[in-house]
Formats: structure tokens, C-alpha cells, sequence
């Protein structure tokens, strides 16, 4: 019996010890290419697209911008607007508008047009409608002995009749974007994937109440997602079904488990991209190009009177 329990240890402290072996794997170098960040509202403000490159993998710092490039956006009415090079910040391009202007119009076509380093590089898209955001509701989730009372959250909005819309919901609560991985919060239609027949409907309740934080304390506690004196802003963007593709393969690839899960979990891969050179045998590019129609609406959570009773 004591043979067998000096195995058990052996074997126990040699997992333990697997376990925290630290691995340095040595991996080929890639050429950079460029990188498109492109997400271009119809808010009063100014617009920005930012032009990096991409770096090895364990890099540390962030990645270098890309000056120099000519950045424009033509829609299908021969509207032309020149993002100019920032002063200050290398890679990044601005259009700031006129007074009580905005980027675009709903239902227009877009074509972004890119020359940098020697290379010039386009990308299509529409932009899509949105439905409004109706209003935003707070209702009491009881604690038990694990959890105290929550405070959820939710917003109101019904997708427009015919099938094909897709959004990304933006919650900012105190200002501050909830933007971690597992916080993405995307629609099709009324739903959460194609062919789901929700056209028409108010949104799903999942989508719904995705405007809530769960965050923990330092013990490992849930906090309630909103407390009095909180506010918040639920924004609806719309998308390119391409662009809704997108995002969903992003957060496949950034919400990981970790740990023992990641042996079960789907393999890291490259994300899709609209961005394409005009030159076939040029130098590739990643990133994305969306062009969004944005509906919000905010809301204090002013007291516990602000409280919706579920019955």
C-alpha cells in the first residue's frame, strides 16, 4: 500500500512540475504587412482610419504606424473624402467634418482607397440602417448565498421587416466602452446568426441584456453590473454582413478559456479581411473596412425607483 502511495506522489509532483515548465518556442519570422483599422460612423465627429503594420508575435511594444499613405473614401455619388495624416500620432488619418455634417448616408455604396509604400489597396462596402434604440430598463436580479443583488440592464430596440441586417451593439457604462472580448456583442437580424427567422422582432433577450458587465472583485465575487448613480449608452451599429462575419471570427480567436480548456478549445487562425491589393502579386493587407449607421440612447440609473418590477 505504501509502494502504491509513493507511485500516486511521484507521478502527481512529476504533473506539477510538467505544468510549470516554461516553453520559448522559436518561430520564423514574417514580412510585415499592413494593417487597416477603418470603422466609419455617421456620428457628428471626426471619422479615423489607422494604417500599422504587423509585428512577431511576442513583440512587446505597439505596433509602428504607417505614414506617408494617401487615404480616401468615394461613395457611389461621386462624394469624395480625404482623410488627412495626423500631426501627432504616425498611421493615423482623419476627416473631420463641417459644421452640422456627417460621413454618409444610409444605403450608399463606399470604396476606400489606400496608397502606401509603393502599394494601393481598395475595399467595398454599403452602408447598412439601424433600427432606434427604444429605451433601456433596469430590473433586480436576487442574490443568494453566492451572489448579492444584481442590477441588470437591458435595451429596446425591434429589427426593421426583411431579413439581412446585421448590428454590433456598443454599451458604454460611466463612458468607459465595454469593449473585452466575451463583451462583443453582435445581431443578425433580430437574432444571433443567419437563418434564424428573427426579422421584424424585438431583438432576443440574449442580446438584450449583453450591455452588462460581470466583473469581480478581489476575492472572486460578481459585482452587480450597474449600482445607483451609474449610467450607461447603448449605441447600434449597422453592419456589412462581411464586416458581421468578421467580428464573429474575432471573437472566436481573442474570447479563449485558457488554461486546461485551451486543449479543447478551437485552434488560433487567421481572420478574414476586406481589404485588397489592386496590384494580384503586391503585398498583401489585413484589417477591415465598415461603413455604420449609428443609433443610441442613454440612461442614468438614478435610484432604486428606476427599478422595473419582472411582473
Amino acid at each position: 500500500m505504501k509502494a502504491v502511495t509513493k507511485i500516486a506522489l511521484l507521478a502527481a509532483a512529476a504533473i506539477y512540475w510538467a505544468c510549470e515548465t516554461v516553453v520559448f518556442p522559436d518561430l520564423n519570422p514574417a514580412t510585415p504587412v499592413l494593417v487597416v483599422d477603418a470603422w466609419i460612423t455617421n456620428k457628428a465627429e471626426s471619422q479615423l482610419i489607422k494604417l500599422t503594420k504587423t509585428q512577431p508575435y511576442f513583440e512587446n511594444t505597439l505596433p509602428p504606424g504607417v505614414s506617408g499613405a494617401q487615404v480616401e473614401i468615394e461613395d457611389n455619388e461621386g462624394n469624395l473624402f480625404v482623410f488627412e495624416e495626423s500631426d501627432t500620432l504616425a498611421g493615423l488619418y482623419v476627416w473631420t467634418p463641417g459644421s452640422g455634417e456627417v460621413f454618409g448616408e444610409t444605403g450608399r455604396t463606399y470604396t476606400l482607397r489606400i496608397t502606401a509604400e509603393g502599394e494601393t489597396y481598395t475595399s467595398i462596402t454599403r452602408m447598412g440602417r439601424v433600427p432606434p434604440v427604444d429605451s433601456i430598463t433596469f430590473r433586480k436580479e436576487p442574490g443568494n448565498q453566492f451572489v448579492t443583488d444584481l442590477y441588470l440592464a437591458e435595451f429596446w430596440a425591434t429589427d426593421p421587416l426583411e431579413s439581412g441586417d446585421t448590428y454590433w451593439i456598443k454599451t458604454y457604462k460611466n463612458s468607459t466602452l465595454l469593449n473585452k472580448p466575451s463583451e462583443l456583442n453582435l445581431a443578425y437580424d433580430a437574432g444571433f446568426s443567419k437563418g434564424g427567422n428573427f426579422s421584424g422582432l424585438v431583438f432576443i433577450a440574449p442580446i438584450r441584456t449583453g450591455i452588462n458587465p460581470f466583473d469581480q472583485d478581489e476575492k472572486g465575487s460578481i459585482l452587480s453590473p450597474y449600482v445607483v448613480g451609474d449610467s450607461l449608452y447603448v449605441e447600434i451599429h449597422s453592419l456589412s454582413e462581411a464586416s458581421f462575419d468578421f467580428l464573429n471570427q474575432v471573437a472566436l480567436q481573442t474570447d479563449r478559456p485558457g488554461g486546461f480548456a485551451e486543449l479543447f478549445a478551437t485552434p488560433l487562425a487567421n481572420v478574414s479581411t476586406n481589404i485588397n491589393n489592386v496590384n494580384p502579386t503586391g503585398m498583401k493587407a489585413v484589417g477591415f473596412f465598415n461603413v455604420a449607421a449609428v443609433s443610441g440612447l442613454g440612461r442614468k440609473f438614478a435610484s432604486l425607483d428606476d427599478v422595473t418590477d419582472p411582473d
